[in-house]
């Protein structure tokens, strides 16, 4: 069956309802960084403004931003980028009362995640609408971002499976930390990840140096390209990106062996080049990172307009073994367009790549 993404449908604003509604009103921003009282919190929901008669609808959302106005289109914009003279959409009704209008109705309720699914199902069917997505998303020039925790790096039959998923075109961007890339790369250079075989998963003799060893080389070579042009990477996810020109954000923590060259040490600096991505993304798969994956369900929007003018929804995919961090990453999405599934992400990663390239390895043997 083919996969088909819900369409999201504007409500009719020639309905009586409407018709009394005011329109916006805004403050002027007085300092950089910090909002006018009574201000407007974006939240996931698309959301319509009213203005000069139109209700405006801007082309993305993120949460707990504030709406700005910007030659005649709403902005959504985060507090900290806030300018001395933005106008700022005060108000706290979504009624449409007020000119802002939350439209929950645009999507089939089924878009909506229920909590309390339980832990023991098999997940089969979210996994055949995975994969009818990824190929969705290749085929339809989908933006597909990966957030990636380091343990997706620690064994050999899931990276090369990533590997082989970011070469065909399902993977599109990488928003990750230091130590995935590190452990990746450690294991393109020495073979290990944290000391241990990526093969056996056995601990190396004088494992534990391995990381920092492979930290110092590239810091000696000024950046990751530089480390990977010069041979000395085997394989590895980050080898690939590299080479395939796929973009990928390291966000750095406040304690980073290292780190590598390319890791952003700012905070304001790394969320801007991880928003960037995100605005464009149509399709998120999370793996096995509470973190990324919760600063991912709050950043991202929870829609895009495509090319051709359609609205759909951006599915956010989380996937880790412990269900009560798939929680926290659903309730940071406000449960829209929310997918977790329960399970090894080492496996997780191995089907997927199974079920989308095994048709093509086997139509290239016959």
């Amino acid at each position: 069956m083919e996969f088909k993404i819900p369409i999201f449908e504007f409500p009719n604003f020639d309905n009586e309802e409407f018709k009394n509604c005011k329109e916006i009103k805004f403050k002027k921003v007085k300092k950089d960084g910090v909002a006018p009282e009574n201000f407007y919190l974006t939240t996931h929901l698309p959301t319509f403004y009213k203005y000069k008669g139109e209700w405006l609808f801007p082309e993305h959302n993120s949460l707990n931003c504030v709406p700005v106005l910007r030659y005649g289109e709403i902005v959504i914009t985060e507090l900290r980028d806030l300018k001395v003279g933005d106008s700022v959409v005060i108000g706290r009704t979504i009624d449409g009362t007020e000119g802002i209008y939350l439209h929950r109705e645009g999507f089939p309720e089924s878009l909506y995640y229920k909590p309390g699914m339980s832990v023991e199902k098999s997940f089969s069917a979210d996994y055949d609408n995975l994969f009818k997505h990824l190929e969705y998303e290749k085929q339809n020039n989908g933006y597909i971002v990966w957030v990636l925790g380091p343990s997706v790096v620690f064994d050999h039959d899931t990276r090369v499976a990533l590997n082989r998923l970011a070469e065909n075109g399902y993977i599109n961007c990488v928003i990750a930390g230091n130590a995935m890339a590190t452990h990746d790369l450690e294991g393109g250079y020495l073979g290990t990840s944290l000391g241990q075989n990526i093969y056996t998963q056995e601990n190396m003799p004088q494992g534990h140096y391995n990381h920092l060893d492979l930290l110092n080389e590239i810091r000696r070579a000024g950046s990751i390209e530089s480390f990977i042009q010069s041979g000395k990477v085997k394989d590895g996810l980050v080898k690939t990106l590299v080479e395939n020109e796929i973009p990928y954000t390291l966000a750095g923590s406040i304690r980073d062996d290292g780190p590598l060259p390319e890791v952003f040490g700012d905070t304001e600096e790394a969320l801007t080049d991880v928003k960037k991505h995100l605005n464009k993304s149509t399709m998120i798969i999370g793996l096995a990172t509470l973190l990324h994956n919760v600063s991912t369900a709050n950043i991202a929007s929870s829609y895009r307009v495509r090319k051709d003018g359609r609205i759909t929804p951006v599915y956010m995919y989380a996937v880790d073994i412990t269900e009560n961090i798939l929680n926290k990453i659903g309730a940071a999405r406000e449960y829209m367009a929310f997918k977790p599934v329960v399970t090894n992400v080492q496996d997780f990663v191995v089907n997927c790549e199974r079920a989308l390239l095994k048709s093509k390895d086997e139509k290239e043997v016959k």
